[in-house]
């Protein structure tokens, strides 16, 4: 070189491509097990979402290099044949399909996701019984289940579940009573026979980095992609996304040990206040003899009935149900389903090409 010519010198904190490509193969060996096991490129699912995980949002993970999972909820066999042919029809990758335990057709619907040639049933809301894994097995597809502690874990196994799912309390929706960050590390050291995914809570990169070095195959995300460009949830439903932070995604309060309630993270609302005052009128009319404890139970157990469908779909988010995880704090703007992930995955490969050189 010239000696007229001064030396370029590097930018302090920038990452070169050859970092940066490096990094990118560690992050792709990281989660290679789970990729191989889901068949994408990007080892990050899509949380299964009552009226938001339909065919546009299914369809655009898995497009995006993701697995998406259609949310059957209370969708009848019929319902849930046309879901999946219409996902099928946006989408040539595979995808999974969620159901719950305690549903009625819950034999027939597995029926109709292996006439369908689904890859991946996920069963949630409970440990199946071993006839229902053996029928999601012998109509060759892969089982994944929850599982909310070691011991369900290697009772799932056990069963016959090809991969696993531990979802923290930091989720949205139904939750535990356990965080992902103890989850993981009560489980994650100890289950070594299939794919482990982490889900709760999770809303960048460098996060789901440290749960896979930890050993986990993967990561499960709903929050973030809820207020996605391609989800079907009503612009207002979004917004509240975009203006929440961390702590404003809180679960349902029980005021009473004699009537439970099932624990939902969801965004403080009107709804929510009016809830807590519902719970103190119906506790009133009990203990005045004015309704019978079922009676009570049914009405504490009814308030919400219809009200995550008038917050998605109508945009009721006043007294609607927000689900949210505590991960809405990390939702900046509504955006295409291919920039989140790839805003994830730039995320862990910059946090792993920062790193020293050992």
């Amino acid at each position: 070189m010239s000696p007229d010519v001064p030396a370029q010198r590097a930018i302090p904190g920038a990452i070169d491509s050859t970092a940066r490509a490096v990094a990118r193969a560690r992050l792709e060996s990281l989660w290679a097990r789970g990729t191989r096991f889901l068949g994408c490129e990007v080892g990050i699912l899509g949380g299964a979402m009552t009226w938001v995980s339909e065919r546009h949002l299914v369809a655009a993970i898995s497009n995006a290099g993701g697995f998406g999972v259609i949310a059957c909820g209370a969708m009848n066999p019929d319902q849930l044949a046309a879901e999946i042919a219409a996902t099928q029809a946006l989408t040539s990758r595979p995808f999974g399909v969620n159901l719950i335990t305690m549903h009625p057709e819950l034999a027939s619907l597995i029926r109709v996701c292996l006439d369908a040639g689904v890859t991946h049933v996920v069963l949630a809301g409970g440990v199946p019984h071993v006839r229902t894994a053996s029928m999601v097995k012998e109509g060759g597809a892969k089982l994944i289940c929850f599982a909310p502690a070691l011991v369900f874990a290697r009772r799932l196994v056990k069963a016959g579940a090809d991969a696993l799912v531990i979802e923290g309390s930091e989720a949205g929706g139904h939750i535990g009573p356990v965080s992902l960050t103890v989850l993981a590390q009560e489980i994650l050291p100890h289950i070594r026979e299939v794919p482990v995914f982490v889900a709760g809570g999770l809303g960048r990169g460098e996060a789901i980095l440290a749960f896979l070095e930890m050993g986990a195959a993967g990561a499960q995300l709903g929050t973030r992609f809820a207020a996605s460009e391609e989800s079907i949830a009503h612009p207002r439903f979004k917004e509240a996304f975009v203006r929440a932070s961390a702590r404003d995604a809180v679960p349902s309060i029980q005021l009473d040990d004699r009537f439970p309630v099932i624990p939902v993270r969801g965004l403080a609302n009107a709804g929510t206040h009016r809830f807590l005052e519902h719970q103190r009128e119906t506790l009133a009319r009990f203990q005045s003899g004015a309704l019978s404890r079922l009676d009570a139970q049914l009405a504490i157990e009814h308030f919400w009935a219809g009200a995550l469908k008038r917050a998605v779909l109508e945009g009721d988010v006043e007294q609607g149900s927000v689900m949210a995880g505590q991960s809405v704090g990390m939702v900046t703007a509504i955006q295409p389903i291919a920039a989140v992930i790839a805003e994830l995955v730039s995320q862990a490969v910059d946090a792993l090409a920062a790193r020293p050189e050992a």
